[in-house]
């Protein structure tokens, strides 16, 4: 990081290609890429790799909300939380992401492929889960793949899981 706490960026930023995040969660979406880590609770690591391939870059930062990392090395693999922990992910999405490429919609009818669904299932503040539009079905709604219990080209809004409660809320971005 910088003397002055500035952010500094993985170097050759390149823009958001949101085909390559979605082949990249079709390669992955029922396994684990070995150069990461898996988590027992992995959805936020897995959008995050989706993200990473599609070029979105990574972000070492002094300021809160901004930074969203991941590095592998001699002494093994480190990370930020909100590479890894679903309501910190959401929290740097709704800073503007970790370059201030990201913008929340107002509804799933506005999301594109490459575009990224926070959850709450409770509905109280918390953000526990994130998935990635991978594709849409024949009347146009949405449908998302993720980890933890892995899915591709699920519906969107979760009906059938056993974490869905009344009380969810959804927030969509969309990554540019």
């Amino acid at each position: 990081m910088s003397s002055s706490g500035e952010n500094w960026m993985e170097a050759g930023i390149r823009a958001y290609n949101p085909l390559a995040a979605v082949q990249y969660a079709s390669t992955y979406w029922n396994g684990a890429n070995r150069a990461y880590r898996f988590f027992h609770d992995d959805c936020t690591n897995f959008i995050s790799q989706c993200l990473h391939a599609g070029g979105l870059p990574m972000v070492f930062s002094s300021k809160s909300g901004r930074e969203w990392w991941y590095r592998r090395g001699a002494k093994g693999h480190s990370w930020s939380y909100s590479w890894t922990v679903a309501h910190a992910f959401h929290h740097m999405l709704q800073a503007g992401g970790p370059t201030g490429r990201c913008r929340r919609l107002s509804s799933p009818a506005e999301l594109r492929l490459g575009d990224v669904i926070c959850y709450d299932f409770e509905g109280d503040g918390r953000w526990n889960h994130n998935t990635i539009v991978t594709g849409f079905d024949a009347a146009g709604q949405p449908l998302v793949t993720a980890h933890t219990y892995n899915c591709h080209n699920r519906r969107w809004e979760y009906y059938d899981s056993v974490a869905y409660t009344p009380r969810i809320r959804y927030d969509f971005f969309h990554i540019s």
